[in-house]
């Protein structure tokens, strides 16, 4: 009995750092922010009850435009980072070796080793007007001017699969590492080709490494900021400029904090529908080995 009661003891103890974690800078400040969005500023200091900042969202086509811009984007970027990542990860998880295994996955880590900022800064010295790409074209003769890439919806695009490339190879390396070879062998021998065995046995067993790279990639997408600044210009809205204008151009707290609790409704709902889609849970997508 005392051992038991010690074994509880244990658990609620490591569990506490979570749960204060989870509730202090996660489940609190979203309740704050929906606080914020339902008032509407009467005097200094004074506040009255209002959905009037949700009702602005509705009615600005600008917001809302944007709203879907983001999240259809979004999805999109997902979609690329998955079809370019499942392959790279394939191949380190089930045909690289030894030191030439390693040295690919470092190859994915190195450009995470510098912040996003630095990464993008990047991006914007190989494709602007003057950089890299336009003086080697200029070189060989294939542009007789220079050509600006930045600032249009491609190199943003880009510039996002590229930011969370990482996330969606690490959960796909770790779920097809578990994968038994001879079920590969087995489905060929039963007379399938290479695209019947990915679709029928690959890719239901990777799914969990699937549903979780694309819950990532899509919640950092979703919510970045950087990227679709700096390289998509005042021509590539993103919602999350809409947020940042609101709180720190115009100090609309009210305004931003609705557009946050909206955002959050997006991803928790195409979140929701992904994983319906999928037929995957919570439980199965953290816990597969």
């Amino acid at each position: 009995m005392m051992a038991l009661t010690g074994k509880k003891l244990s658990f609620y103890l490591l569990l506490t750092p979570l749960l204060l974690s989870l509730g202090l800078l996660v489940l609190l400040p979203q309740l704050d922010m929906i606080g914020i969005s339902l008032r509407e500023r009467i005097s200094y200091g004074e506040y009255d009850f209002s959905v009037t900042h949700y009702q602005a969202f509705f009615t600005e086509p600008l917001y809302w435009n944007t709203f879907l811009r983001t999240a259809v984007m979004s999805i999109l970027a997902t979609f690329i980072t998955l079809v370019i990542a499942f392959p790279i990860a394939w191949y380190i998880s089930k045909v690289a070796r030894g030191r030439v295994k390693s040295l690919m996955f470092l190859t994915c880590l190195i450009p995470f080793w510098v912040s996003e900022l630095v990464r993008t800064y990047g991006w914007m010295i190989l494709l602007r007007e003057t950089g890299v790409v336009s003086n080697v074209l200029q070189w060989l003769g294939l542009a007789d001017a220079p050509v600006e890439m930045l600032y249009n919806d491609v190199t943003v695009m880009m510039g996002l699969v590229y930011t969370s490339l990482l996330f969606m190879i690490v959960p796909l390396i770790s779920t097809l590492e578990g994968l038994d070879d001879s079920l590969v062998e087995a489905a060929y021998d039963l007379g399938g080709n290479g695209w019947h065995t990915l679709k029928d046995v690959i890719v239901p067993y990777a799914m969990p490494g699937i549903v979780s790279g694309c819950i990532v990639v899509f919640m950092l997408t979703l919510g970045n900021y950087l990227t679709p600044t700096l390289l998509g210009g005042k021509d590539s809205l993103w919602f999350t400029e809409q947020i940042f204008t609101q709180f720190i151009t115009r100090f609309n707290w009210e305004q931003g904090a609705a557009f946050g609790v909206l955002l959050l409704v997006l991803s928790s709902l195409i979140v929701w529908l992904g994983l319906k889609v999928s037929g995957q849970s919570f439980r199965d997508t953290v816990g597969k080995e």
